[in-house]
């Protein structure tokens, strides 16, 4: 997935679910690393990431 991708998807999943989003991401990136599927985890680590910037600076 390219910067691009993984932009846009944040951006739908932040639409989709609003501040859920971030959470949502973080539960996906868990689940990934309890596999073992450790380039799965840091792409929803980078979606998540994203979602927090779609949140602006008053998101915690």
């Amino acid at each position: 997935m390219t910067s691009t991708d993984l932009i846009n998807y944040a951006q739908s999943l932040y639409s989709a679910h609003g501040d859920k989003a971030e959470a949502e991401a973080a539960q996906k990136a868990a689940a990934a690393l309890e596999q073992g599927d450790h380039e799965d985890a840091e792409k929803w680590q980078k979606i998540r990431g994203h979602i927090h910037s779609l949140r602006g600076p008053r998101a915690k």
